[in-house]
């Protein structure tokens, strides 16, 4: 049987962060230069059912079975053999590498999730759909993040630009006129579930505050959505600048984040 192996891109939201997970709306775009990939191979030498799973650059390679049942990647494995009622599988190995950062915000847990979904399915002769994909990568978020608002594994499913609402159908955004975007990295880990609980516990302890920047942070994130699609580029940087000095309020920056900002401010950025 030969060897099945897919990937899944990276994201980035432009506008929306930690307001998302409010039930604000959020933008997100898909990053195709980088990306995660899965490789299914049959191990036919291995006893009956043996899972192996590796990912090197966690150095990691155990087998299923040793792997705790909060384990991302044992769990979303697990999550396909139970979608496709499976119990008694082949014997396999999954792979998994990746080039998007780590703990940068660019979604590479629901990106290894995605492609190990389709990956796996596919190897096992029922390929999942998008939306099976999806809903399933969003049960692994919950180990990453906690309280995930569901714009990574829906933005890196679709491979697509997003208006992402919490509980509402996926709306793709028309892009009227192509821009480009920098991404630039503080070189600085900073892992999604410690941020959005922090944020969390300064929301109970300030509500109305925090709803009034999340409402705000809503707000500017439908202009940017007219900006994109009416084909105005341009005036979406200023609107970028807004949403960095809410986040700044809501306490989700840092001295080495607002440095890389103003340096791209001063390098000709539009925002």
């Amino acid at each position: 049987m030969p060897a099945i192996t897919a990937t899944a891109p990276a994201k980035i939201i432009l506008l929306g962060e930690h307001a998302v997970v409010y039930g604000k709306p959020a933008i997100a775009v898909p990053i195709l230069e980088v990306k995660a990939r899965a490789v299914i191979k049959a191990e036919p030498r291995s006893a009956p059912g043996t899972i192996h799973i590796q990912a090197p650059a966690l150095g990691l390679e155990a087998s299923l079975n040793e792997l705790p049942s909060d384990h991302p990647l044992g769990k979303v494995v697990r999550l396909v053999l139970e979608q496709l009622d499976i119990t008694r599988p082949p014997s396999l190995t999954v792979r998994v590498t990746s080039t998007i950062p780590m703990a940068a915000g660019m979604g590479s847990g629901a990106a290894v999730s995605v492609a190990v979904l389709r990956a796996l399915s596919a190897f096992l002769g029922k390929p999942l759909t998008s939306e099976q994909v999806c809903d399933l990568a969003y049960q692994v978020e919950i180990l990453h993040h906690g309280t995930p608002s569901g714009i990574d594994n829906t933005t890196i499913t679709y491979a697509q630009p997003v208006y992402f609402l919490k509980g509402h159908p996926i709306q793709t955004l028309h892009v009227a006129q192509p821009f480009s975007l920098v991404i630039g990295g503080t070189g600085v880990p900073s892992p999604t579930k410690a941020s959005v609980e922090d944020v969390r516990w300064a929301w109970e302890t300030e509500p109305e505050r925090y709803e009034a920047l999340f409402d705000t942070v809503g707000s500017l994130v439908a202009q940017a959505r007219q900006v994109i699609e009416s084909g105005d580029p341009e005036k979406l940087g200023p609107l970028m600048d807004q949403n960095q000095q809410l986040l700044e309020e809501i306490g989700v920056s840092s001295p080495e984040l607002e440095r890389l900002v103003e340096t791209a401010r001063s390098a000709g950025a539009l925002g």
